[in-house]
């Protein structure tokens, strides 16, 4: 066990809640939440939604994650600051020192962990891939990483499918600021014969198959997938009574440490929270480390030995990869301003097309690497 006695609860396990848990796991005794029985690497989820071979890959179990701390298979409903304690839905009540809020954002399928188990997810992705296996058409509505990255899938495991990527926006990949990858993006899915639809919203017209575009035409498909944003999981903490933590788009917010706006002890990291970055895993898991030193900052408070907190530095621009299937994509480099340097199929394939990072995420979690 660790010596202190000084307790951390972190309710999320995502990859900002499983990067802090495990940065803090020497340091409190650290209880990590999270309604899944596996941590879910959603980075590959969507290959898991079309290919029955990734099926399995995107579950990566919690058991060896903390040496010292505990995973704890439960739903947090409530959070009382003046008790310092954390109220689970079975109504037992986790007493903490620090609290640290990761719960992350809600994504549409397939890029979702569907019910509480590995199986229930499993089997989720298993009905995407007969359902694709089975259409002629498919539109994927939304030109961002998550709707880019499935069109390519889609295209590489069903050749003959008729496949229509429509986008919003006059470009794709738009939150690269890059529009050189937006546009090398665009000539890849259409000289693999995918009709791309810039300008163009997509609404449902009536019955599950029928679509149309904001002229009324209408955009018929087998099957739809929306890939147009994604919501924070703050219902619960406004249920809660704790509204007044949100902003107007459902996120927490914090100050530039990362603590709960008027609460040095609760923290909030990841999507769930208002810092101006892109919401990506890479962010989550800076986060994840910046908070875990501002909460050793905070609980050595008055020691001789103790460290000082610092502010989290937002990175407007990270590291964007997108995949065009296993064997290509495009990368833009972590430079401001739209004529960053976009790295091509090689470098894409190595760093996150192949293998969509999961042998370093299965590294984070201390398992095999499979």
């Amino acid at each position: 066990m660790a010596t202190t006695t000084q307790k951390v609860v972190v309710i999320g396990g995502g990859y900002a809640g499983v990067k802090l848990a495990r940065e803090l796991d020497e340091t409190a005794q650290v209880t990590l939440i999270d309604r899944k029985e596996a941590f879910f690497h959603r980075i590959a989820s969507l290959r898991a939604s079309v290919d029955d071979a990734w099926t399995h890959a995107p579950f990566v179990p919690y058991d060896k994650l903390l040496d010292h701390g505990k995973v704890l298979l439960a739903k947090a409903v409530a959070i009382r600051p003046a008790e310092r304690d954390v109220v689970l839905a079975t109504g037992e009540h986790l007493p903490y020192d620090v609290l640290v809020v990761a719960t992350g954002a809600d994504y549409q399928e397939p890029a979702r962990f569907t019910g509480t188990t590995v199986e229930e997810a499993a089997k989720a992705f298993r009905a995407h891939q007969q359902q694709t296996a089975q259409a002629r058409s498919i539109l994927v509505v939304g030109g961002g990483p998550s709707g880019v990255e499935l069109t390519a899938q889609l295209r590489q495991t069903y050749p003959n499918a008729r496949l229509t990527l429509a986008h919003s926006g006059s470009v794709l990949l738009s939150s690269s600021k890059s529009l050189r990858l937006g546009r090398r993006a665009q000539a890849w899915l259409e000289g693999h014969g995918v009709t791309v639809l810039l300008d163009t919203f997509v609404s449902a017209s009536g019955g599950s198959s029928r679509f149309q575009d904001q002229a009324g035409n209408a955009m018929g498909a087998d099957v739809a997938f929306w890939t147009t944003g994604t919501t924070p999981n703050t219902l619960w903490l406004r249920l809660a009574g704790h509204g007044g933590w949100l902003d107007a788009g459902g996120h927490v917010k914090v100050d530039s440490h990362l603590r709960v706006l008027g609460h040095r002890d609760i923290f909030a990291i990841g999507d769930v929270n208002d810092v101006a970055e892109a919401k990506l895993s890479p962010s989550a898991m800076a986060q994840g480390d910046a908070a875990a030193h501002n909460i050793r900052a905070y609980l050595q408070r008055g020691s001789k030995h103790g460290k000082q907190p610092q502010p989290y530095k937002p990175a407007p621009v990270r590291l964007f990869s997108v995949p065009f299937g296993p064997e290509g994509g495009g990368t833009v480099l972590p430079m401001l301003g739209k004529d960053a340097p976009v790295l091509g199929n090689r470098p894409t394939v190595a760093m996150k097309s192949r293998s969509l990072m999961v042998p370093y995420v299965r590294h984070l979690l201390r398992q095999p690497r499979g």
